[in-house]
């Protein structure tokens, strides 16, 4: 479960990173935002004044790099995911945390092998409290360990039975996705483990995994988790505050 695709698109990010921060040169932003003039239209010499007032602003200020990398993958995800949202916000059955008929709807691509999931969760627990409209639909993205399909097929199964929450809670507690913990977490959460199993094998539930993969590499996102939430997407722990300001920006659109 290897993608490579990230890393041809990260070469492309910083590629186009380097030219979008002209906008920030005094030149840049004076002759094409002001003026409204194409860099085609530019002389040679015009072309490398600009040239020059990059190369030094970079030089100078090598943090914006990092930023405009991540606004350029933003857009170039939201703009991806016009396509396909209500694909990605329609859940597995019962693959839902909070309220499941909730008018907002939050969709994270998480892994339970992976350790900013786990921080997440907390914030995550009291957005939900705090929210009692906001549905969170779990799109599981097996990509960290071995062991990640595996627990991630035993979460579906959960779901099947209606005990998807407290699976999702159990495993992250555990803090390992072995057979043992896997087991453990399925046992604390009420499954018939036995009917768990053959669930887990059901071709429904590769065939999300699948689609989840597919989804992930439409809009972008090279690691978990991942958040899609109207028309915004969001990578990595952002923590509470930025997931607040998603939920609430969707809930006025």
């Amino acid at each position: 479960m290897t993608d490579t695709q990230p890393h041809t698109r990260s070469t492309l990010y910083l590629t186009l990173a380097a030219v979008g921060i002209a906008g920030l040169g005094a030149l840049g932003g004076w002759m094409l935002e002001r003026n409204r003039v194409d860099f085609a239209d530019l002389s040679p010499g015009q072309k490398a004044a600009m040239g020059k007032v990059v190369h030094d602003y970079i030089l100078e200020h090598p943090e914006v790099l990092p930023e405009a990398v991540d606004k350029l993958r933003q857009k170039d995800s939201a703009r991806q995911l016009a396509g396909i949202a209500d694909k990605v916000a329609m859940p597995y059955p019962g693959a839902v945390m909070g309220n499941p008929a909730g008018k907002v709807t939050l969709v994270e691509f998480s892994d339970f092998a992976c350790t900013y999931c786990r921080q997440s969760e907390a914030a995550l627990a009291e957005l939900i409290a705090e929210n009692p409209d906001l549905k969170v639909v779990v799109r599981h993205l097996p990509i960290i360990a071995q062991t990640s399909p595996a627990a991630a097929a035993m979460g579906l199964a959960a779901a099947d039975q209606g005990k998807y929450p407290a699976f999702h809670k159990a495993m992250f507690a555990a803090g390992r996705t072995d057979p043992a913990s896997i087991e453990a977490a399925a046992r604390a959460s009420g499954l018939d483990v036995a009917r768990a199993r053959q669930a887990a094998q059901r071709p429904e539930v590769r065939a999300e995994l699948e689609a989840n993969i597919a989804f992930a590499r439409k809009l972008g996102f090279d690691g978990t988790p991942a958040w899609v939430i109207g028309d915004q997407v969001l990578q990595g722990a952002v923590g509470k505050e930025a997931l607040a300001k998603a939920v609430a920006e969707a809930r006025k659109s």
